[in-house]
């Protein structure tokens, strides 16, 4: 075959594998996220750009939410400042973007309680296996938004971006 043969081939080839399944990456063009707020009371999650709200979203939290993420299998939802410090693309959970708890306070407190402090916190999808969601604060202490939301948020967040968690 001649590059005038291959050509039409290799163009059709592309086209056809553009048609498949629609991805779960999106692509997000818009202000730089410089922080995120997660107020538990409300369930509401803020995707910021300094003063202004880029977007709003309702969460689920961990099965036993109020208070402060204190040991491995407390299910509580951390509060406090952290810091979005990994992306997960190949997540049990569609999507998760982790955040950086436990930090060196939450070790400690949890030491002095002779436990472990748990981890592998994140912002995610539901269950690739079970769908979207399965009740209301569902998680073992993450924070959870619908799949097409997560598509969405992880598109927009960077990793380094501060994550506040309010009571």
């Amino acid at each position: 075959m001649n590059r005038r043969e291959i050509f039409p081939l290799i163009a059709g080839s592309a086209v056809l594998s553009a048609c498949g399944a629609p991805s779960k990456f999106k692509k997000y063009r818009g202000p730089k996220v410089t922080r995120i707020i997660v107020e538990k009371s409300s369930r509401q999650m803020w995707l910021m750009h300094n003063k202004k709200v880029l977007k709003k979203y309702d969460v689920d939290l961990g099965f036993s939410p109020r208070g402060h993420k204190q040991i491995e299998g407390d299910g509580r939802t951390p509060e406090g400042s952290y810091f979005i410090n990994r992306r997960n693309p190949n997540s049990a959970f569609h999507l998760s973007l982790g955040m950086s708890y436990p930090n060196a306070k939450d070790r400690a407190y949890a030491k002095a309680l002779g436990k472990p402090p748990g981890g592998d916190i994140f912002i995610h999808g539901g269950p690739v296996l079970f769908g979207n969601r399965n009740k209301p604060d569902w998680t073992a202490g993450c924070i959870s938004v619908t799949n097409k939301e997560m598509e969405t948020i992880y598109s927009m967040i960077a990793v380094g971006t501060q994550i506040d968690v309010l009571p």
